[in-house]
């Protein structure tokens, strides 16, 4: 009996033992059951040079190349208030005619609409009257100034004459200020036919050419003299507002030139002038505001359209750059493959800077002559994939 219970401790400690070798092994084995193998673990890795053949792999090794800068900025396309203008009557009328509508394009001085009221008849009537008497005190004072070189006039008849003559000269050129204020030339009045019905009438004509985007009135309405009637915009000529980082506004160079661009006429680029160059830091955003003039003949951009305004830097500089198509990114990181030697590819993480054509600019990560691959870049990075979950193994 004594013998029996020996051999079964001996079991049951043999039998422990292996349970806590089993248990060692495998914590060996696993590495740490806790933590799970990502990508950014496996940094290289090997391919055979059939596999490079059958992915087309196609590397290009870097060198210093001489560029010439750019910055690219948020922007947006707005009206250029010199290409904008409001029409409306001066004087108080009701509306006659309208002879413009939304859509229209108008020349600078056509006719929009004839507005017909008290005030304006007043004006006319006292335009003509003035001219009336200029006319008069004119050919009096001529009169007068004839009979005095003959002697045959007194001086105070001459004098009374130039009085009166100058006193109706300023008259009408009052008056004719005062027609001119509201629209009025004097050859409208002059050449107007004497019609009790149309001596009130008041034509309202737009101040520049471009196209009718407002209109506020109807057939009879009456419109004081502060009442915009119409606005009129051009869009041959539109501004482009961008907002810079103060940490970028001094490397823009002195050159005004600029480029815009936006998705919403793709495969496009519209050359700017930069008219402005912000005094002022919004304390909210810290950026400054950048304003450049571009020309739209075909009025393909519309006020309000967003894109990217690129800015030329200061001075050109030297730089390594990659092309775009060689960068991929993972958890908002860069990074590229460099071939070490005929078979191993590692992952390399780098910095970029600014973007030229189809090349990006490396800050940080690469140096010179360094091989970088430009072609095969998503096969490379399936098979890092695939040795991070373990089906390289």
């Amino acid at each position: 009996m004594k013998n029996i219970l020996i051999i079964l401790f001996v079991i049951t400690f043999l039998s422990g033992c292996g349970e806590e070798k089993t248990e060692e092994i495998k914590v060996n084995k696993t590495g740490g059951a806790e933590k799970e193998k990502t990508e950014s673990d496996f940094v290289s890795l090997v391919l055979s040079k059939e596999s490079q053949d059958r992915i087309d792999l196609k590397t290009e090794l870097l060198s210093e190349e001489q560029f010439t800068g750019y910055i690219k900025i948020p922007a947006v396309i707005i009206t250029d208030q010199n290409n904008e203008a409001q029409a409306g009557p001066i004087v108080a009328g009701r509306v006659k005619k309208v002879y413009a509508d939304v859509g229209s394009y108008v020349n600078a001085g056509q006719t929009l609409m004839l507005i017909e009221g008290l005030e304006i008849g007043v004006l006319k009537a006292d335009f003509l009257k003035s001219k009336t008497t200029l006319e008069f005190t004119e050919q009096e004072y001529n009169r007068q100034k004839s009979l005095s070189e003959q002697n045959a006039g007194s001086q105070k008849n001459l004098i009374s004459a130039k009085t009166e003559y100058e006193k109706a000269l300023a008259e009408f050129n009052a008056m004719d200020k005062k027609i001119h204020s509201i629209g009025i030339r004097d050859e409208d009045i002059i050449n107007e036919k004497s019609d009790l019905h149309s001596a009130g009438d008041l034509a309202i004509k737009s101040p520049i050419s471009g196209v009718i985007v407002e209109r506020n009135v109807v057939i009879g309405q009456y419109m004081e003299s502060s009442f915009i009637a119409f606005k009129i915009l051009n869009t041959k000529s539109l501004l482009v507002d961008g907002q810079i980082y103060e940490s970028d506004f001094n490397k823009l160079g002195n050159s005004n030139s600029a480029e815009f661009k936006t998705q919403s006429v793709p495969n496009e680029v519209f050359m700017c002038d930069i008219t402005y160059k912000g005094l002022l830091i919004d304390d909210k955003t810290r950026t400054i505001k950048i304003r450049a003039k571009v020309n739209n003949p075909r009025n393909k951009l519309l006020p309000q359209m967003f894109g990217e305004l690129i800015i030329k830097l200061a001075e050109n500089k030297r730089g390594l750059f990659v092309l775009s198509s060689a960068i991929y990114k993972d958890n908002d990181q860069s990074n590229v493959f460099v071939m070490e030697n005929d078979s191993t590819f590692r992952k390399i993480q780098i910095k970029t800077g600014v973007e030229l054509d189809e090349k990006v600019e490396v800050i940080s990560g690469l140096k010179e002559n360094d091989r970088v691959v430009i072609n095969g870049v998503f096969e490379l990075k399936s098979e890092l994939l695939k040795e991070s979950f373990g089906e390289g193994e």
